[in-house]
């Protein structure tokens, strides 16, 4: 036995030794040098557009097979609004109530009053346009993940066959392969930043971007941030930042995390120094501030990344800004990313999925594919508050991505909504009664 274990443990040997050389030089080729100098060889776009290409195919088959058998498809959440609505002010809506009724004028409170207050709180209940910022939007198409529709893969044998197949791209290569890059060669990358240049910075990032196989068009880069200035940012994803930093370094400033984002944490700020804080302590916030404004004086220190909605939204709408990173003086950076969902749902419901599990979902999914556009650097005008140039950059953000420019407060995920917003309501009311009955007595 033992002579001819002997010429097979040699020829085992061999062939892991070649396995090793060959996929060594398979990832310094595609995916070390590429990322060392920002180089591409196209080759996750033809992957892009040869899942679209199996996309459009699966989506004939699925409708083709449902008409067959006469099955209704799923049709997806739109953020449009569910219940047809006509832009009525309080008065025009209360007024035609009271004609429908047979009531008097608008001079004293009417039971038939209610009726409005009721339909527009169950309208709002049904049709809310903050709560449904918070979920992952629907896909009119099959893009072969069961997230997406669970019943799509049932139309026909060849799609159940063809979804059986993604499943063992994504999990058995794709799934392991990320994983290698990500955690292995990012943590090897970043134990080396302290002493290596910024061209290091920006490879621990590209091999980020490669690990999620992420496709990334950057719009616009004469606008990018400079020194000294403050980038912001609407928020989808936490991989924002891996987003625009494989573009640009940048020091980060945002809440401190437990788990694996406070392990990544604590190791980025080894390396450059970002600014985390606990948003639950006012005196830190303070600090926060005093240290935002420190570092902005200082033309040689990184531009600062904030994302002042303070929480992920679904990429879909650009909700509130905070004023506390417009109130510096400093010169602000617009940028504007866009998702494409076709690929893999980058959202971040937090209050769902963990860390761990969020990760886990995109490295399952076929790509993340985004568009970034740096718009023109915007200064606070003459006469305008910090909360008006957060509205305005805002604005600005929201056109250039294709977003919806909300004003609700992104805190409204976790928060109840303030007593104000219904104090507001109530006085509009009170002040059609009393100006509609001055307005009687006057004649």
């Amino acid at each position: 036995m033992g002579p001819f274990m002997s010429p097979f443990n040699n020829l085992l040997c061999m062939l892991l030794g070649i396995s090793f050389t060959v996929w060594f030089t398979l990832l310094l080729v595609f995916i070390i040098v590429p990322a060392i100098f920002g180089l591409s060889f196209g080759i996750r776009r033809l992957y892009m557009k040869t899942l679209l290409k199996v996309f459009e195919w699966a989506t004939v088959r699925m409708e083709r097979g449902a008409k067959e058998k006469k099955h209704l498809l799923y049709k997806p959440y739109s953020l449009n609004s569910i219940i047809a609505k006509e832009p009525t002010s309080l008065e025009e809506e209360l007024k035609e109530i009271r004609r429908n009724c047979s009531s008097r004028e608008l001079d004293e409170f009417e039971m038939s009053d209610t009726f409005y207050f009721c339909r527009r709180g169950i309208e709002s209940i049904v049709d809310d346009e903050v709560t449904k910022c918070f979920t992952a939007e629907e896909l009119e198409s099959w893009n072969l993940l069961t997230r997406s529709n669970n019943n799509f893969n049932h139309i026909s044998t060849r799609l159940t066959v063809l979804w059986g197949l993604g499943v063992v791209i994504r999990y058995g290569f794709l799934l392991p392969l990320r994983h290698l890059l990500y955690v292995h060669m990012s943590v090897c990358v970043c134990r080396m930043k302290n002493f290596l240049s910024e061209k290091v910075h920006l490879m621990c990032y590209r091999i980020c971007v490669r690990a999620l196989t992420a496709i990334i068009t950057y719009h616009h880069s004469e606008n990018k941030p400079k020194n000294g200035g403050i980038c912001v940012a609407n928020h989808t994803s936490p991989i924002d930042v891996i987003i625009l930093a494989s573009d640009g370094c940048y020091a980060m400033v945002g809440q401190i995390h437990g788990g694996l984002m406070g392990l990544i944490q604590r190791s980025m700020v080894k390396a450059c120094p970002h600014i985390w804080f606990e948003r639950s302590e006012v005196k830190d916030r303070h600090l926060v501030a005093k240290r935002l404004s420190n570092h902005v004086k200082d033309k040689s220190k990184l531009p600062i990344l904030i994302f002042p909605e303070g929480t992920c939204i679904n990429n879909t709408s650009v909700m509130m800004f905070k004023k506390g990173s417009f109130e510096i003086g400093s010169t602000v950076y617009p940028v504007a990313i866009k998702y494409d969902p076709r690929f893999g749902e980058a959202f971040w419901n937090s209050s769902k999925f963990g860390m761990v599990n969020y990760l886990l979902r995109m490295m399952s999914s076929w790509a993340i594919v985004c568009s970034v556009w740096y718009l023109p650097p915007m200064s606070r005008q003459e006469g305008e508050d910090a909360m008006q140039f957060a509205n305005r950059v805002k604005a600005a953000i929201a056109r250039q991505g294709g977003l919806v420019d909300l004003l609700w407060d992104g805190g409204l995920k976790r928060g109840k909504v303030k007593d104000t917003f219904k104090e507001e309501q109530q006085k509009l009311y009170s002040k059609i009664l009393v100006g509609t009955q001055e307005v009687r007595s006057r004649s």
